[in-house]
């Protein structure tokens, strides 16, 4: 099987085996260097940019974002973190850097959703492996009510902002409201 073979059947994976599964699981982890549990999917949510993938040409491969809460539990201390990382496309708009304010906005259904970019919020490693190709990763401040109203939304989309400041849009796959329902229930997370 050809380079780009490979590519369309990973693609077309990723594009059509996400809609019919069943919610994605989350995991804990004890990070031994600072004795704090993390929390989190075990895979991360992918939106896909809307109307760029073309059949006929396998080989220009869409920009992916890839969003994964976070929870990091410090002796019953919480912290909810969204990580985020670009999977830049082939030939594509080049993107502005995702940690510039207004540059990342989650789509919901009652609107969108700015986020604030943070610097790594502790010591701990990530909980998710980056995903090829690597883009910008960065990590934007989460609450509850935040997590709450996205779990809760029928829409789940994001914007990211463009070099040319053109706004780029990527949708995600209706598994991703069920995937971050199943975060909330695992986690226990329950209260404002």
């Amino acid at each position: 099987m050809t380079r780009n073979g490979i590519r369309l059947a990973l693609l077309l994976g990723l594009l059509g085996g996400c809609a019919d599964r069943a919610p994605l699981k989350t995991f804990d982890m004890l990070d031994t260097n600072t004795g704090m549990t993390l929390g989190a999917l075990i895979q991360p949510i992918a939106c896909v940019q809307t109307g760029t993938y073309d059949p006929l040409a396998p080989d220009r491969q869409p920009t992916i974002v890839y969003l994964g809460p976070v929870e990091w539990d410090r002796s019953g201390e919480y912290r909810y973190v969204l990580w985020v990382q670009v999977a830049p496309g082939d030939g594509g708009p080049r993107l502005a850097d995702i940690r510039t304010h207004g540059a990342f906005i989650v789509m919901l259904d009652d609107g969108p959703m700015a986020l604030t970019a943070i610097d790594h919020p502790v010591e701990a490693r990530s909980p998710y492996l980056p995903q090829v190709p690597v883009g910008q990763t960065a990590y934007f401040e989460l609450n509850v009510p935040m997590l709450k109203r996205m779990a809760a939304s029928k829409k789940f989309a994001v914007e990211v902002e463009a070099a040319d400041l053109t706004r780029v849009e990527l949708t995600a796959r209706p598994a991703s409201r069920g995937a971050l329902k199943r975060f909330l229930v695992d986690r226990n997370v329950n209260e404002d």
